[in-house]
């Protein structure tokens, strides 16, 4: 029987024009409806990236589940690799979208040049809006590991997103109210501990632990109930990170601090997907914890010592006087 001859270099040298220039076709299709019909632009850019999200997760929802299952009973790194990679593969379907449904993007991302995949980071964040983690999902991909957070186990109940979540060994934690632990001060103790336990599941693997260290989205009216001192930010709080430093110190490659920007005001989720984010700025930088407060923090010390929260608490406000002023420059770099 006769060999079957694989492409030459010709043949796949004009597969791949053609795939460029139908994604060439894609964007002037796009660019095109935005500029003469904006609202029609708008709903297609809306209803695609929808469709793309609905039917990506569909496709993913088996398979997550199939090696999730494999994983548990087997506890395989092959399992893993491959939940990794499919998760991988939604992430960068959904950016294609973005690529290429969401025409006239000002966006002016800066990272560094030696991020790797391969590497294990903690990656601190102001928080502004649920895009947030869309963002940061989106600069990462072929630059960093797969991002994870902290998560509430209760999530794990959620159909689909809550097993993911627990099978890609999201940080999940039962944390108890302050209620509980004022009635039994003990509780803090277990929820510190579950924390370090979620925290260890990473060790083995490449990771970005996202934090976002004001605990919550920025709005003009708790900035002004905090009486934050800063002009852009919530003030930092100190627990999440100093408990990730504690349970991965000894792992971690670096730990990283990206800034978001909206120039035009903090969009809602659904203003990513009608394309309503025009103009974006992202800063990624490393940070260098002192010596003296990382040992400190590795020994137990933020959870006993007032003088390791205070040398914690007099480093985040360092950085989140620099952050306060970066801000400031890349909003006036759009004007």
């Amino acid at each position: 029987m006769d060999e079957v001859a694989p492409p030459d270099r010709h043949s796949r040298s004009s597969i791949w024009i053609f795939v460029m220039a139908f994604i060439k076709k894609i964007d002037s299709f796009y660019e095109k409806l935005h500029d003469k019909l904006p609202v029609v632009g708008k709903a297609a850019s809306f209803l695609t990236g929808v469709s793309v999200l609905t039917a990506n997760s569909a496709l993913v929802g088996l398979p997550v589940w199939t090696m999730g299952a494999a994983k548990v009973l087997t506890g395989s790194k092959l399992t893993d690799d491959a939940l990794i990679a499919i998760t991988k593969y939604w992430i960068n379907t959904n950016n294609a979208v973005i690529d290429h449904a969401l025409p006239h993007k000002d966006w002016r991302i800066n990272l560094p040049d030696d991020l790797s995949e391969d590497k294990q980071y903690l990656l601190v964040s102001n928080h502004q809006s649920w895009v947030d983690t869309s963002i940061v999902q989106y600069i990462s991909q072929d630059t960093l590991p797969l991002t994870r957070f902290f998560t509430k186990f209760n999530l794990i109940y959620i159909p689909v997103i809550g097993q993911a979540f627990y099978f890609l060994d999201f940080p999940m934690m039962r944390r108890h109210s302050k209620e509980a632990i004022a009635k039994n001060p003990a509780l803090k103790g277990k929820d510190i501990e579950e924390a370090k336990r979620a925290c260890a599941l990473l060790k083995e693997k490449p990771f970005t632990l996202l934090n976002y260290l004001e605990g919550t989205r920025f709005t003009q009216e708790k900035h002004d109930k905090q009486d934050s001192p800063y002009q852009h930010l919530l003030k930092p709080r100190a627990g999440g990170l100093s408990l990730a430093i504690n349970a991965l110190g000894d792992e971690l490659d670096s730990i990283l601090d990206i800034t978001i920007v909206y120039p035009d005001g903090a969009p809602d989720y659904d203003d990513l997907w009608k394309g309503n984010i025009r103009r974006l700025g992202v800063d990624v930088t490393r940070l260098t914890i002192p010596d003296d407060l990382f040992a400190a923090i590795m020994d137990g010390g933020y959870d006993r010592d007032e003088a390791t929260k205070k040398m914690m608490f007099d480093w985040l406000e360092d950085i989140w006087q620099q952050k306060d002023a970066r801000i400031t420059k890349m909003l006036s770099e759009f004007d």
